[in-house]
């Protein structure tokens, strides 16, 4: 609870900011769009086809979104050279994480009533409220399941020249489990699930999340050192 005061205070800085420019919001929102009008287009497929296979490019747009969204959380820090003197605060650097990853948990979770509406439509999926609201609750999982580890490797890679780069590459590997879960479970709760493996699945991202948001404040100090 002694950390709740201190990560709240600036993730709102932090939210405050981005309100001010809109730029990386706007930016991801554009990519994940662009994304998934790119990934209709490759597979020129039939709409069964297509509504089979909107989970998988969903959950790659998020993938991809995330990335964008995630090298730039540090930007403000790097560029100002405050990260130091954020550092030299008397709280612990949990607290820095924290903040730094709910606020991309809050970028990642906005594109979900874009993207995923937008997804239903381009490819022709049929579903009722109750798999539209899954879906959400899906992407929720996978945003957080994101984020943290995310956070961490753009606090890591944020002093390096080829951000870039070194953040996808360290960052997917790490999340296979994650696109695999929000697939299969955003597929049966789309396309129906008479096995009720569902469950299952989100409790893998559940588990995913719980992991990597405890781990992520105990590696905080290892990975915001200089």
């Amino acid at each position: 609870m002694k950390l709740m005061r201190p990560v709240l205070v600036l993730l709102l800085k932090d939210l405050r900011v981005e309100w001010r420019g809109r730029v990386r919001f706007l930016s991801i929102v554009l990519f994940g769009g662009i994304t998934l009008v790119l990934f209709s287009f490759a597979i020129d497929a039939d709409g069964d086809m297509a509504a089979a296979l909107a989970p998988g490019f969903l959950t790659l747009a998020l993938l991809l979104s995330s990335t964008l969204g995630l090298s730039e959380s540090f930007r403000v820090e790097r560029e100002n050279r405050s990260l130091e003197g954020l550092l030299l605060l008397p709280v612990e650097p949990a607290v820095l994480f924290y903040a730094k990853a709910l606020g991309n948990f809050v970028f990642l979770a906005m594109l979900a009533p874009v993207l995923v509406p937008s997804a239903i439509i381009l490819y022709s999926v049929e579903t009722g409220p109750a798999g539209f609201l899954g879906v959400i609750a899906v992407w929720l999982l996978a945003a957080a399941a994101l984020a943290a580890p995310g956070t961490l490797y753009a606090a890591m890679t944020s002093r390096a020249a080829s951000q870039d780069v070194l953040l996808p590459l360290l960052l997917f590997p790490l999340v296979i489990p994650v696109l695999i879960a929000s697939v299969r479970s955003a597929e049966l709760l789309l396309h129906g699930d008479p096995m009720d493996q569902a469950p299952s699945w989100l409790l893998l991202l559940a588990a995913f999340d719980v992991i990597y948001w405890a781990l992520g404040g105990v590696l905080a100090r290892v990975a915001m050192e200089e």
